[in-house]
Order: C-alpha cells, then structure tokens, then sequence
C-alpha cells in the first residue's frame, strides 16, 4: 500500500480547513498514520504464527484463531484510515471543479467576465455543505470502527489465554496470543486518538455551523 497517497491527501487538504481542521489533519497524520506505518504492522506481524494451542490436532488452531481475530487489527486499521481520509479528497476535487469553472467563464468572457467564486476556496455555497458532509462523515466512519473493535475484541483488550472448543479440537483446548499486552496498549492509543479524531470533527462541524 503506498502511503505517500496519504500524506499528500492530508497535506493538500490543509489549506482548506479550519483551525480545528489542521489539528485533526496533524493528529490523524501523526498520532494514526505514523504510528500504523512504523509500529503497529510489526507488533501484529507474528499475530497467526505465534498462536498458539496445547494440541496437535489438525487444524483447529487455524479454526480458533480464526474465531477470535475474525479480522485482523491492522486490516481494520487500514480500511479505517482509507474511508477516513477519502472525504477529503472530496473536498479538493470540489475545490479544483470550482477553479476550473472559474478558468473557463474567465476565457469564454474576456473583458466582460464576472468572477462567480472570488475566493474558490472560500467555504461557501455547494462547497460548505460538502466541508460539513466530510466532517460528518469522517465522524461516523470512525464511530463505526470503534464500534466493530469493540463488537471483536470487548473492551479493546486481548486476553493472554482463550479457551477454544470449536470443531475440529477434540476437546476444550488453551490458546496463547502472542504479545497480548504490547497489542492491547497499541490498541487502546488508536482508539483514543480516534476518540480525539471525533471530538474535533464535530467541534469544527458546530463552528460552521454557528458561523454561517
């Protein structure tokens, strides 16, 4: 996955946005995104391959395993940070639509063109509505996700054994997750940088709100 995509996102979009704006852009670049790339994909690299279950019995600890990571964190994580960041880009595209319009009007006028958008990256008309529909939205997907970890994993916590007794095991069997405690602290960072994330958006949505 190229993460440059990311950042060049998040930095084009900066221009456009309020003072809570950037400080949610710097937290999601910094507190999620740096965080993801540099420490979280190495702390769950040894999730599957570090499972462990006191049987010999052909497949059930790919069965439990699967039972109690039904999706991986940093999969999660990553489909998160996507649908995140996507409304955004939104954001610019209405922006370039509205330069270009602009662009065009200015050739087909000449001297006779009147500017209909003196400032194109003034947060007005059309343009206010899809800021404040990025906003919410960019709130619910993170809801949404720290309802699916929560709904997965209770309490964001990984326990350092779980009991499995699903078919093929030939009984109740213990299974031992690998660096439960490094992987809960990860994880409970993210969900309260996502926490934050929410707060801000929907500080920033009121102060539109009452500034319009």
């Amino acid at each position: 996955m190229n993460w440059g995509v990311f950042e060049g996102l998040l930095s084009g979009v900066n221009k456009y946005s309020t003072a809570f704006g950037r400080i949610w852009l710097s937290l999601v670049f910094i507190f999620r995104l740096l965080v993801y790339v540099v420490a979280t994909e190495k702390v769950w690299s040894d999730d599957h391959k570090d499972f462990d279950c006191n049987t010999l019995q052909p497949g059930c600890t790919n069965v439990c395993f699967d039972h109690f990571f039904p999706v991986s964190h940093i999969r999660l994580w990553a489909l998160q940070l996507i649908l995140v960041t996507c409304p955004s880009l939104l954001v610019i595209m209405h922006v370039a639509y509205r330069e270009a319009k602009a662009q065009r009007r200015r050739k087909a006028g000449g001297d006779s063109y009147h500017c209909i958008y003196p400032n194109p990256g003034k947060k007005r008309g059309g343009l206010w509505w899809t800021y404040l529909l990025s906003l919410i939205f960019k709130a619910s997907v993170d809801v949404v996700f720290l309802y699916i970890f929560y709904r997965f994993y209770e309490n964001y916590s990984l326990p350092r054994l779980v009991k499995c007794e699903l078919q093929p095991c030939p009984n109740v069997v213990d299974c031992f997750i690998s660096r439960p405690t490094e992987k809960t602290i990860f994880t409970l960072f993210m969900v309260v940088t996502t926490c934050i994330c929410v707060v801000l958006n929907l500080i920033e949505a009121a102060y539109l709100i009452g500034k319009r």
